[in-house]
């Protein structure tokens, strides 16, 4: 059995929700939220409530041990890129491109 859980349209680039994402995978729940809780990264904080939510669904939904879940799964893909423009001299304007991302992650358990 495995449970799942999904953030979309997260207001963060996925170049550093990975970051994040690569410190917890493979990791027991209780181990990877005690490691995301110390990360001073505004993407730790995203990923702690999306374990917690997941491992929330495996007791409830799946009847699963907590103590035995591990992260399987987890990923932060590219979501939609909102456009913005900024006054630049001469009267142009530049892009500034305000990135989202997907994260989703897999428990498993042991």
């Amino acid at each position: 059995m495995e449970a799942k859980a999904i953030a979309r349209y997260i207001r963060i680039a996925p170049r550093k929700a990975q970051l994040v994402v690569d410190l917890v995978r493979g990791k027991r729940v209780d181990e990877a939220l005690a490691i995301l809780k110390f990360t001073p990264k505004a993407a730790a904080q995203v990923v702690y409530k999306l374990i917690y939510s997941a491992a929330a669904n495996a007791e409830n939904n799946h009847d699963l041990d907590r103590e035995k879940l591990f992260v399987a799964e987890i990923y932060a893909n590219q979501g939609p890129t909102m456009k913005r423009f900024r006054p630049r001299a001469m009267g142009r304007a530049t892009t500034i491109r305000k990135r989202t991302s997907h994260i989703g992650v897999v428990l498993k358990e042991k």
